[in-house]
């Protein structure tokens, strides 16, 4: 399955929370409380990010400054669905996460089904 590094995630994570663009630097500072991470290290990794289209970036002076390039709830769904990719058995797969959802999960899969279009099974 394809995904994120636990460093990648954890960037991801910071940068959907803000609104608006940050440096590598703002995320060193951010992420400090949690684990000591070395600029260059942080600065490499948002730059593989925005090379494999996590984000995107604008130069201003000589730092960049990166946003992600899609939501949390898109990148949740691409990751769903090349999930969805690594096994030919979609049923199974289906079953074995629908035995995983509560009840206002299982309501919410409902109305995103019939938003766009795909009725309920009678």
């Amino acid at each position: 399955m394809h995904g994120l590094g636990e460093l990648e995630s954890a960037i991801m994570d910071r940068l959907w929370r803000w609104d608006g663009p940050a440096t590598a630097r703002d995320v060193v500072e951010a992420l400090h409380g949690e684990r000591p991470l070395a600029y260059t290290t942080v600065q490499k990794v948002m730059d593989n990010l925005y090379r494999k289209g996590w984000l995107t970036r604008t130069l201003h002076g000589r730092a960049h400054r990166y946003r992600p390039s899609i939501s949390r709830e898109a990148a949740v769904a691409r990751l769903m669905r090349e999930a969805l990719t690594d096994t030919p058995d979609h049923r199974a797969v289906f079953a074995h996460f629908l035995a995983t959802i509560d009840a206002e999960e299982s309501r919410a899969l409902r109305a995103a089904l019939r938003q766009h279009g795909r009725p309920e099974p009678e």
